[in-house]
């Protein structure tokens, strides 16, 4: 059983075999559980006859009848994964292995994590902020998550996911504010990755905001194609604010209710230096 395994719902996943113990010794607690089953239903089933002529009270039988329950729940538990001397271990759910944190034949103790199995379906992306945003952390709205390897931006609305938390204070070992979102993953995230994240928060001031694919770069400088006419394009400078990884506020360069290349306009730039196209045909300037 190794990390990226893929397992099954009651799939045995390993055995503990503690028969040779002196002490939590799995042997000798089934043997105790199937006598106290074996003696509890034998009494159950005594003083429900007996019950049947009214010489036991109702309470005598519901006590037997507790005992008896309780006494079966415990052999029945055992029963189902222990076998041979050992209790076997099953998983609960449909998943892979995430880590395996004992070796075969180590010694393990009650409560001690031995394996872990996720879906990797619903994950929380923690974001850490410097405390100088923590005013405006209530005023959160929404987030746009990019994937590193692909430079795709999901939206949280497309992940179907949600703010769960943010932190309320700071300390020496780490002074930075935690800020959680729960996401479905949809994206194929991968658990334990690093993610770039733009959070966005509810403000009154408005602003002029274009999509990514609209903005070319030349040398440090940054241009966007204004449509003119139906055949007309001019290419201008613009100065950028910031961005939500999908859509860059434009600070200058461009007004109200004008209409821009959203996308193609790398392909307007690579035919115009290209000279497919005429700057003086009147349909690039």
């Amino acid at each position: 059983m190794v990390e990226g395994k893929a397992v099954t719902a009651e799939q045995t996943l390993f055995s503990i075999d503690g028969s040779n113990m002196a002490d939590n010794n799995l042997s000798v607690r089934y043997a105790e559980a199937e006598s106290e089953y074996n003696r509890a239903k034998a009494e159950y089933d005594r003083k429900n006859e007996l019950a049947k002529e009214n010489v036991v009270s109702q309470s005598d039988l519901l006590k037997a009848r507790t005992d008896f329950i309780n006494a079966e729940a415990v052999y029945n538990n055992l029963h189902k994964n222990f076998s041979a001397g050992r209790q076997n271990v099953s998983s609960p759910i449909n998943g892979f292995v995430t880590r395996v944190s004992v070796r075969n034949g180590e010694y393990v103790e009650a409560g001690q994590p031995v394996m872990v199995v996720s879906q990797n379906r619903d994950l929380l992306i923690k974001a850490e902020l410097q405390p100088k945003y923590f005013d405006i952390l209530s005023k959160i709205t929404s987030a746009n998550i990019r994937l590193l390897n692909s430079n795709r931006t999901y939206t949280l609305e497309e992940l179907e996911g949600r703010m769960v938390s943010y932190g309320k204070s700071t300390d020496v070992a780490n002074p930075l504010i935690p800020v959680i979102f729960q996401v479905n993953n949809k994206a194929g995230l991968l658990a334990g990755s690093f993610v770039e994240m733009f959070i966005k928060t509810q403000t009154n001031f408005q602003t002029i905001t274009i999509p990514n694919e609209a903005i070319i770069e030349e040398m440090g400088a940054y241009f966007v194609y204004v449509q003119l006419t139906p055949d007309f394009f001019e290419k201008r400078a613009v100065k950028k604010g910031v961005t939500d990884g999908i859509r860059t506020e434009i600070t200058e360069g461009i007004a109200e209710g004008e209409c821009i290349v959203s996308k193609g306009a790398i392909f307007l730039k690579l035919a115009h230096s290209s000279g497919t196209l005429d700057v003086h045909s009147g349909h690039l300037h």
